[in-house]
């Protein structure tokens, strides 16, 4: 019999309590809803991009693209994907970009025999022309950890190796923060890179040191917005299916 008697007086004190908080203007709950701006309202069909995104390879011409020195991309388009021509030199996007939500899917060559290391399957995405997105098949091949893929070339690790065979299609998708510089040309604010590879976390917010250097510690020099750069480095890579979203 205790226990109704204890139920019933906590009742009883709570309910002045419930009334006093509805008539306290300070309590409103409206007063903590936010109306505006509205967001936009973006489109995500199953299979395709995003209704807001600027689709960089849809499957059919490489027209959104140019060869690394200018003129038509030399690579080659076939069955809805494109691949490195090796020795034509690398292509790039004629937009250039700044802050952006980049989806890509790439697919290393089935054949690997007589390929180890860096020789196997490499090529590279650079956003803004100099910050190198490591392309490579990483699967069962060994070679120095901050140059397999999904790395920021010479400086960060992945977290994971997500990789999946050769010849299967895999896919990055990347939030990319560009570099802010001063007016005098100093760095205010440093590149950052998230990176999901094949659905796995493998940049968390990755600060940048600077440009991509093969040889030597990365630095920054002032710059702007510029195009997305792909890498010929000789190997047979394929590309499809590849969207960005400006933030």
């Amino acid at each position: 019999m205790t226990r109704p008697v204890l139920m019933g007086t906590c009742l009883l004190i709570a309910a002045p309590a419930f009334a006093q908080a509805q008539n306290d203007p300070s309590r409103d709950p409206a007063k903590t809803e936010v109306w505006k701006p509205v967001p936009a309202a973006v489109a995500t069909p199953s299979g395709a991009s995003p209704s807001d995104a600027v689709v960089l390879f849809g499957g059919k011409d490489l027209s959104a693209w140019e060869g690394e020195q200018g003129g038509k991309a030399p690579w080659t388009v076939a069955d809805g994907a494109f691949t490195v021509v090796p020795g034509s030199k690398g292509i790039r996007t004629k937009q250039r970009f700044c802050d952006i939500q980049l989806h890509v899917e790439w697919r290393t060559p089935t054949e690997t025999k007589g390929f180890d290391g860096q020789h196997r399957g490499n090529s590279g995405i650079f956003l803004q022309e100099v910050y190198e997105l490591q392309v490579l098949d990483s699967y069962n091949n060994p070679t120095y950890s901050n140059g397999q893929a999904a790395s920021i070339y010479k400086q960060s690790i992945p977290l994971v190796n997500a990789s999946r065979a050769p010849g299967e299609w895999q896919v990055y998708d990347v939030i990319w923060k560009a570099p802010r510089f001063s007016d005098g040309g100093g760095l205010v604010s440093p590149a950052r890179i998230t990176v999901l590879h094949n659905g796995v976390l493998v940049q968390n917010d990755t600060v940048l040191s600077g440009k991509t250097e093969y040889i030597g510690a990365p630095s920054y020099s002032p710059h702007g917005c510029a195009p997305i750069y792909l890498q010929d480095h000789d190997s047979k890579v394929s590309y499809r299916n590849i969207w960005v979203r400006e933030l």
